[in-house]
C-alpha cells in the first residue's frame, strides 16, 4: 500500500493508492489542489481548508481522507450505511465502515469505500478497475415468483435445510 500525506497547520490530507480507482472527482472538484500531472500531486496550500475538506468528502472510494488540525470538526460518517451498485462497476459503500479479515480482525476502516463485485480485483475486497478488462456488466434484477412467495430459504432452494 502506498499512502502519502500532505499537510498544512490546518489540515492533513492522506491519499491511499490501494483504494483509488481514478474517478477524477477530486481533480474536477478542486483542480488547484489536486493535479495528477504535478509532483506532488496534492497542494493543500492552494485552497481554503473547508473547500479541501468538501472536495475530499466527494471521493467515492475513501482513497482521499483528511484530518482537521485547526480544531474544526472532520468528516462524519452518514447516519445510515448504504450500498449502491455503480453501473457495470463496484459497490459504493457509505457509513461507519470496518473491513475485517476471515478471522474478524479489522484491516481497514473508513466512511467511503468501493468494493469489488466482479470478483476479478487483485486488491480484494476493494475495486481496482479489473471489471473493465473482465467485461463485467450488471445483471438486471429479475422478478422471481418463488422468492416473492417464499416463507423460508427452502422454498427457494430445496437443498437448504435438513
Amino acid at each position: 500500500m502506498t499512502k502519502r500525506t500532505y499537510e498544512t497547520d490546518k489540515i492533513r490530507v492522506s491519499w491511499n493508492s490501494d483504494r483509488c480507482i481514478h474517478s477524477a472527482i477530486c481533480l474536477d472538484a478542486l483542480p488547484t489542489v489536486f493535479d495528477a500531472r504535478r509532483r506532488p500531486w496534492v497542494d493543500v496550500s492552494a485552497a481554503e481548508t473547508d473547500d479541501i475538506a468538501r472536495a475530499i468528502e466527494r471521493c467515492p472510494t475513501g482513497a482521499l481522507t483528511y484530518e482537521r488540525l485547526d480544531g474544526e470538526a472532520g468528516e462524519e460518517p452518514p447516519a445510515e450505511t448504504t450500498v449502491i451498485p455503480w453501473p457495470n462497476g463496484p459497490l459504493m459503500v457509505r457509513g461507519n465502515l470496518d473491513v475485517r479479515d476471515a478471522r474478524g480482525n479489522i484491516f481497514d476502516q473508513g466512511t467511503r469505500m468501493a468494493l469489488c463485485r466482479c470478483g476479478h480485483s487483485r486488491n480484494q475486497p476493494f475495486c481496482d478497475l479489473s471489471h473493465r478488462a473482465a467485461g463485467f456488466r450488471n445483471v438486471p434484477r429479475a422478478s422471481d415468483d418463488r422468492r416473492d412467495r417464499a416463507e423460508s430459504p427452502a422454498d427457494i432452494d430445496p437443498s437448504v435445510g435438513p
